[in-house]
């Protein structure tokens, strides 16, 4: 049977969540893939899904009651096709993990979480204990209603597709829920989870006002993301939406650089995919070192404005 994928959009464009999924949906070797875009005026969102590399279809669902992406509603969106689908694919983002179990729930079918790797059409790897340990889960459900850790496969092609675009009939509101506003954080510097740079601080940097002081030039002279540990996050030195760990975002930039985190494995478990790691700390025993490429045994609050001068 077909693999369908639930994409992930703001109703103009597809976030790159959308594409690490497409890529784990072809890993699945079980036929076509098939993109889902629920929204409401979606029109141009199913347009950029159709260019897709690797995707068959597009199933454009258009419907008010889509508008805001409530969890009830895209899954009885999701659980309207889902018959015709032997795997359903959900990116492992906040949305994702909203709407997939209301789907494996509805189908009664077991939810296989936050994939890394496809070794077969049934047989999944995923990451437990912090990422300590791998394991492989086989699933004879006959629908496989999976979330895809995105740091876990490569981005397929934005480019270069040329899918149909079919239009489905909306779903109408469940009445379940209701929108009532949301708060946007708005930021010059990239999102975490798509920077290709990130510069995360820790609690040793000591305050908030320090971690400004300290950390901010040099996410700036990089065009880097800003983020931090969970003890930062927890000492108020950092916003909820900069904690990168396994309780946080997790993320696989091309360059990760660690001021002050000691290398918990809660932490590691969030950035160790990151194709180069640098680590700078005072403390030579710190287990951040045991990841990094790069590390530098150094106090951070000269190192890192040594660091931005050089730049």
């Amino acid at each position: 049977m077909t693999v369908l994928v639930i994409a992930e959009h703001d109703h103009a464009t597809v976030k790159p969540a959308t594409l690490n999924t497409v890529t784990a949906g072809i890993a699945c070797q079980s036929g076509d893939v098939h993109v889902l875009v629920a929204g409401a005026n979606a029109a141009e969102a199913a347009a950029a899904a159709a260019k897709i590399a690797g995707v068959a279809k597009v199933i454009a669902a258009d419907s008010p009651s889509l508008a805001e992406n409530l969890a009830e509603n895209v899954a009885a969106q999701v659980l309207a096709i889902a018959k015709n689908y032997s795997h359903i694919l959900f990116p492992a983002t906040a949305n994702g993990k909203n709407v997939a179990p209301r789907v494996a729930a509805k189908l009664d079918v077991a939810q296989i979480s936050d994939i890394t790797k496809v070794d077969s059409p049934d047989t999944f790897e995923r990451p437990i204990y912090a990422g300590n340990a791998i394991a492989i889960v086989q699933s004879s459900d006959a629908i496989k209603v999976v979330t895809v850790r995105t740091t876990g496969f490569d981005p397929a092609a934005a480019t270069g597709g040329s899918a149909t675009v079919e239009n489905a009939e909306g779903v109408a509101d469940s009445g379940k829920s209701s929108f009532v506003g949301r708060e946007i954080t708005k930021s010059e510097r990239p999102e975490l989870t798509a920077a290709k740079i990130i510069v995360s601080g820790g609690r040793a940097l000591g305050s908030a006002e320090k971690f400004t002081e300290v950390m901010a030039p040099l996410a700036d002279k990089l065009n880097a993301g800003l983020g931090a540990s969970r003890a930062a996050v927890d000492a108020g030195y950092a916003p909820n939406d900069w904690q990168v760990g396994q309780t946080g975002k997790i993320v696989a930039p091309q360059l990760y650089i660690a001021c002050g985190i000691s290398g918990a494995i809660q932490h590691l478990a969030g950035m160790k995919d990151s194709k180069v790691i640098v680590a700078i700390n005072k403390d030579p025993e710190a287990p951040i070192f045991s990841v990094a490429d790069y590390g530098l045994e150094a106090d951070l609050f000269a190192a890192v404005p040594e660091l931005v001068k050089a730049l």
